[in-house]
């Protein structure tokens, strides 16, 4: 860092701490930069200051939650903080307390919008990005209440099939004598975004039903200092900004403060308090309806969102978003959930940029944008992925960088590859506009390689930080793939596009570049005594190793067979997996929905079916709204690093059960290539198994599969031109080859 080398501050710096008795920080630092390679970029201050706020918060919950276990928290306090509970984590020496064991949520909203509101696994509503949460309680006359998050058993479901309302989270909490339905979604109401809260309870001895204004959402504190109920009785206004509405007037009222107490202290009492004031932010309220015996009672609430909507800016509906998607319809019920909820979260969290989450990670990186952009074209969602790489030209440097975290030498390739990606499946011209970024993007990638001085890592990229959870900054294979890949890119859309001399130009660059790779794996297979790619030059085997993956998957660099990727994914499977799943020691320390596909897509282009008992695998993780956080707890199995609801996770999904279907490899197309094969033997089937039109390198195609003792197999292909050779390859059939137009074969068992 520059500031580094002023030597006043420096002196400062040091002297200030030693004089105060704490240990001299910049002394500390060089200490733990010795654990990595060095670098230009320590670690990208995007990310320190993302963690700054989380961690800021995390201190606030270690001064409030602990001492005020007497409260109704969210779900994953309740458990996080129980001694009986196998989320219990211990606090003795955690200066802040984290969501660690229950990062889980499910968004709602408007495809084109920004605001996505998510609920908690027990119904906790926050309306509002990283703002305070709406729940909703019983209370009985006969003392039998109903809190869902401090409840083992509740049900949750994601609705979609509900026309332009879109998807809605529906919670259930029931006792013997009480029951409570919650349910979420957005929509739009004239030129308003809203987001709604419907409610009903019934009691059998009569109660009340609570809708509790809650300074908390699941990472902890969100603060409230004012709350007032209107004159009108049906609505709030909280901090003078936000209103809450509600569908009539409320029958009682109550408001608290910090010092006083959470509100649910309070509910049984005879007040009637109208507003709550609280210098501290933790002002609590709870606006109640009177529920007769044996009765139910339904409410409605609605939170009008942030952002106004006008003509050019209005969102469009769900059903325009889903009327070209890619359909799939299999016999297994779970993995049509899935496919179809994570078609609706890439439309969700793709308005303009694409965010790998509604909350921690609503945010760009370059990274999941590649992903997530690869599964919008898959999904034949292709006017959102065309729309998200537009904004790819912004966020380019002079020199050619593209530039989303700092130190992250991956994104170049990213954003290359990508582009390629979408030029190939739309079979388009290279835009004019992305022309330059593309020439100065692909020469950033051979100027940014270091020297090539007999090193272990001379002619690779720098250390960086690159993907965070390979390990501290190292000069990772993940990189020089992704780089590899993005030259590659450079030469196809330099050369469909007529600029010939670049292209040969990046052709020498890329094959200088492959070279390098293919020498220095080479010695790390000597080192290492077999084929499996390590990490980086210096690693050990670890499962920071699941970079390398990304020679095989994506982007195809080596062949279908490679040994040293076949090796690479024996090694992860034996020593990095936990229930099933890759497990990730570093930084998330949690099972990984997404990078256990991605070894399974490795399995799925070697021909291996263990693809499908991963793909199985990570079906069982999914939440029950069929969403996966970023990584996965053991134990609780709730999330324990990143966003509750990860896209770059549905993305995955999407990609998988499309190349299932169909993949491109090198000049041709695999059909059914991962299919189980019990899908294919059922006699008993009442439909086909259907998939598309999916869009392909060659045009769009779509499959139709008929079970049975020889299944047969039809496809439709609307091809760019002519049509490719096509590959049935069925787990337990013999192998088919066709060309020259043929769209139907029967299949012979082995």
């Amino acid at each position: 860092m520059p500031w580094m080398k002023w030597l006043p501050w420096r002196f400062f710096v040091r002297k200030f701490a030693t004089a105060h008795g704490f240990l001299d920080p910049l002394a500390v630092m060089a200490r733990m930069q010795r654990f990595a390679e060095p670098s230009e970029v320590s670690e990208p201050i995007e990310l320190l200051r993302a963690g700054v706020i989380f961690h800021a918060r995390a201190l606030m919950n270690s001064k409030v939650i602990q001492h005020n276990l007497d409260w109704i928290w969210p779900y994953w306090i309740e458990r996080q903080f129980d001694p009986a509970d196998v989320s219990f984590i211990p606090r003795a020496f955690s200066i802040t307390h984290c969501n660690l064991s229950h990062r889980n949520w499910t968004a709602v909203g408007v495809p084109g919008s920004e605001e996505m509101p998510i609920v908690d696994p027990r119904g906790l509503l926050t309306p509002h990005y990283d703002g305070w949460s709406i729940d909703s309680w019983i209370i009985g006359d006969d003392g039998i209440n109903v809190y869902p998050s401090q409840m083992q058993q509740v049900s949750q479901r994601l609705e979609m099939d509900r026309g332009d309302k879109g998807v809605a989270v529906v919670t259930e909490a029931a006792t013997d004598t009480a029951q409570l339905t919650s349910r979420v979604w957005a929509e739009l109401s004239e030129r308003h975004n809203n987001c709604l809260l419907q409610l009903r309870g019934s009691h059998a001895e009569g109660g009340w039903l609570v809708v509790s204004l809650r300074p908390c959402n699941p990472e902890g504190v969100a603060l409230i200092n004012k709350v007032v109920l209107g004159n009108n009785r049906d609505q709030w206004l909280v901090d003078g900004t936000d209103k809450i509405l509600f569908d009539r007037p409320v029958d009682r009222h109550h408001a608290s403060d910090y010092r006083r107490g959470d509100i649910s202290l309070y509910l049984h009492d005879e007040s009637n308090e109208t507003h709550a004031e609280c210098d501290v932010g933790m002002a609590t309220a709870a606006a109640l309806f009177r529920i007769e015996p044996g009765q139910t009672v339904d409410t409605l609430v609605t939170i009008p969102q942030h952002c106004k909507l006008n003509s050019r800016n209005a969102p469009s509906g769900w059903a325009h978003n889903l009327s070209q998607h890619c359909q799939m319809s299999v016999p297994d019920a779970q993995m049509q959930f899935l496919y179809d909820a994570a078609v609706r979260t890439l439309i969700l969290h793709s308005p303009h940029d694409v965010y790998p989450g509604p909350y921690t990670y609503k945010r760009f990186w370059f990274r999941d944008a590649a992903f997530m952009i690869q599964s919008l074209l898959h999904a034949g969602l292709i006017e959102r992925a065309e729309r998200a790489l537009e904004r790819f030209p912004s966020r380019q440097k002079r020199n050619g960088y593209f530039h989303s975290q700092d130190g992250e030498w991956d994104s170049n390739g990213e954003a290359l590859w990508i582009i390629d990606q979408y030029c190939r499946i739309t079979n388009s011209k290279l835009k004019q506009e992305w022309l330059d970024p593309v020439l100065r993007g692909a020469q950033w990638i051979d100027d940014k390689r270091l020297p090539k001085d007999g090193s272990l890592t001379g002619g690779l990229l720098p250390a960086g930080f690159s993907a965070e959870h390979l390990g501290p900054n190292d000069c990772y294979y993940w990189d020089d793939f992704w780089g590899i890949a993005g030259q590659l890119a450079a030469v196809a859309l330099c050369r469909r596009n007529g600029h010939d001399n670049e292209a040969d130009r990046f052709q020498s660059h890329a094959d200088d570049f492959m070279l390098t790779v293919d020498e220095s794996l080479s010695k790390a297979a000597q080192r290492l005594g077999r084929p499996a790619m390590p990490a980086s030059p210096k690693r050990r085997l670890d499962a920071g190793a699941i970079g390398s993956i990304a020679a095989g998957y994506p982007l195809r660099l080596y062949s279908e067979r490679d040994p040293r990727l076949l090796d690479l994914v024996e090694f992860l499977q034996r020593e990095c997996f936990v229930s099933g799943g890759f497990f990730q020691d570093m930084i998330h320390s949690g099972i990984n929905a997404y990078l256990t596909i991605h070894v399974a897509q490795v399995f799925l282009r070697a021909g291996d079916p263990r693809c499908i008992e991963l793909m199985r695998n990570v079906a069982k993780l999914a939440s029950p709204t069929g969403q996966w956080p970023e990584a996965i707890h053991p134990h609780s199995f709730g999330g324990c690093m990143g966003d509750g609801q990860h896209a770059w996770a549905a993305a995955e999904w999407v990609t998988m059960q499309r190349n299932c279907f169909v993949r491109e490899e090198d000049d041709r197309l695999i059909l059914i290539s991962g299919l189980p094969p019990e899908w294919l033997q059922d006699e008993s089937a009442q439909k086909p198994i259907r998939f598309g039109p999916a869009p392909t390198y060659f045009g769009r195609i779509s499959l139709e599969v008929t079970p049975g003792a020889h299944p047969r197999v039809t496809w439709h292909g609307d091809w760019h031109g002519s049509a490719p050779e096509i590959e049935i390859r069925a787990f337990g059939f013999k192998p088919v080859t066709v060309s020259d137009g043929v769209e139907m074969v029967e299949l012979d068992p082995l």
